[in-house]
């Protein structure tokens, strides 16, 4: 019997295939993770503004002095941050009349634990890190 022809490819044909598949996804990838990581800024943002409401109400309790409002023990809401599964952890900064909350990502659930999120009293965010836009 004769052959009509081989069917398939050639070795050389899938292996250009499999490089160019490679070279996207080497670009594509590091994207891929940072929009994955900007979008989990979200459970952070929830969180701080939570937690931001909280402090106002002890800085007006205390009589406009934030002193005494530094500690989640101090505020009406739980610390977020022991949450299991929880992404990001939580800290106050509290002076007289100003404080500071901020979010840092959690290195135990896949974060760099050095990216943070802080609002001020101010309402005003920044972002370090993977979350530099925000």
């Amino acid at each position: 019997m004769k052959r009509k022809g081989n069917a398939g490819f050639t070795l050389l044909e899938i292996i250009v295939v499999i490089i160019i598949i490679s070279v996207l996804a080497s670009l594509a990838l590091p994207r891929f993770f940072k929009t994955v990581e900007y979008s989990r800024s979200a459970e952070a943002l929830a969180n701080l503004s939570t937690i931001r409401q909280s402090v106002e109400r002890c800085y007006l309790a205390k009589g406009n002095s934030a002193l005494n409002c530094g500690a989640f023990a101090s505020i009406d809401v739980a610390d977020p941050g022991l949450t299991p599964n929880a992404l990001f952890g939580y800290g106050i900064n509290a002076a007289a009349d100003d404080w500071t909350i901020t979010a840092t990502r959690n290195g135990t659930q896949g974060g760099d634990g050095a990216s943070q999120i802080t609002i001020n009293r101010a309402g005003t965010r920044q972002g370090t890190g993977v979350f530099g836009g925000i």
